[in-house]
């Protein structure tokens, strides 16, 4: 029976559904700089990961300047036939200045190629930009666009108020260089946050482990004989359905407050640059709670206090979120503004998710078969625990997670409007 069972559970894991590395946005950027007497210059940002992958080049994730200058030209040459500039006064000429810098991240280097707009000292009050890098080599591809300096628009430094969003269902946009709007970047972060939310499967699964047993009860064991007392068909590993609607939703309502103060504190903490903690170390963190999470679901560990669970690893969580945050390379004057509208997205994202399965969950809870799916469920999970705590432990990419996003997650975002 132990043999069958470990089959089982090892066939479970073959076949279960990962996803890995939550926290890999791929992305471009381009920042401008609105001069008045010079005109506009600025930089394309390329991940690492666009370089290797879009281009076939054999320079890794974290590579030098000098490995990148041999391919700069036709690196180059492919920007400047994927992105045209214009305005209410006309086209503009890309031209390259030959500058490259870099940008150091952790799952995967920008590199920078600077430009300028020819003849744009007469600033238009506008500029629309058509884009279509790398969104047919990857549909998950974003491209966020940021005026980082703009005296007359009151931008300095700006690094993260976004002027124009642009994914593979949207290639082209038009924005204000004489007018910027702070509702319209502060609805830019929302949708980040709802984004990563979305593809942060740790998150996700976090959530689900901790609202699986949100409408049952544990029974109470017989002070006698320690056994759970006898229910009918409800007679496994001690769990009865709830009765009412009311202690399941308080009970959703409580996990999903500690949860949310919780990655609130480390999120502003973190971002704000007080607190830091390895990504690594908080990657692990966050998987080891999925686990963590699961298994209490079948041997309680904080007894009636699932609540604990929730806030002291939503803490963890937090830190993943601003890592994501941070990789975003927005940090400048309205740093509070983007944290705030990147914790609503996140927290219409969770929402969105409870919305979806909470229901279905309170529907069935009256099966008999309910303990034994929270169990099998459970079970499931803990190996998804382990399966990332091995990954992110080690430093390993198995491109499962990449996968899964470019062929389930991704479609079914551009589907709802999301992408």
């Amino acid at each position: 029976m132990k043999k069958l069972l470990l089959s089982f559970i090892f066939g479970l894991f073959l076949l279960a559904p990962i996803v890995t590395f939550a926290h890999q946005p791929k992305q471009s950027l381009i920042y401008l700089r609105i001069y008045e007497k010079t005109g506009i210059e600025g930089r394309f940002e390329v991940n690492a990961n666009e370089l290797v992958d879009v281009f076939g080049l054999d320079v890794g994730l974290h590579p030098s300047i000098e490995q990148v200058r041999p391919y700069q030209e036709k690196i180059q040459a492919y920007l400047l036939e994927k992105a045209k500039f214009s305005s209410e006064l006309g086209a503009y000429q890309i031209v390259f200045t030959g500058e490259i810098s870099k940008l150091n991240l952790s799952y995967g280097d920008f590199v920078n190629f600077h430009f300028r707009l020819e003849n744009s000292e007469n600033l238009p009050d506008s500029l629309t930009l058509d884009y279509d890098a790398f969104f047919d080599e990857d549909p998950t591809h974003m491209c966020l666009v940021a005026m980082e300096y703009n005296w007359k628009a009151g931008l300095i430094n700006n690094e993260h108020i976004v002027a124009l969003y642009l994914s593979e269902g949207e290639r082209n946009g038009t924005f204000s260089i004489k007018e910027t709007s702070l509702w319209k970047g502060f609805l830019a972060m929302v949708q980040q946050g709802i984004w990563h939310i979305w593809i942060g499967m740790d998150h996700i699964l976090f959530l689900v482990a901790l609202i699986l047993p949100s409408v049952v009860r544990r029974r109470k064991k017989n002070g006698v004989t320690g056994e759970f007392t006898n229910n009918g068909k409800f007679n496994i590993w001690g769990w009865e359905p709830v009765k009412k609607f009311r202690p399941a939703f308080i009970y959703i309502l409580k996990i999903v407050t500690f949860f949310t103060i919780a990655h609130t504190i480390t999120l502003s903490l973190a971002s704000l640059e007080i607190i830091n903690l390895p990504s690594r170390v908080v990657e692990s963190i966050i998987a080891f709670s999925v686990g963590l999470a699961a298994f209490h679901n079948i041997r309680p560990i904080f007894k009636g206090e699932d609540w604990v669970i929730a806030f002291v690893f939503g803490l963890f969580h937090g830190f993943g979120f601003a890592s994501v945050l941070g990789d975003l390379g927005f940090k400048g004057e309205y740093l509070s503004l983007s944290l705030v509208g990147f914790n609503v997205g996140v927290e219409i994202g969770q929402i969105a998710i409870i919305a979806i399965i909470f229901p279905i969950l309170y529907f069935i809870r009256k099966n008999k078969l309910y303990p034994k799916l929270l169990v099998l469920l459970s079970v499931i999970l803990i190996m998804i625990s382990v399966y990332w705590l091995v990954e992110r432990g080690f430093d390993i990419d198995l491109r499962l997670g990449s996968f899964i996003n470019k062929n389930i997650l991704y479609p079914i975002a551009n589907f709802v409007g999301l992408k």
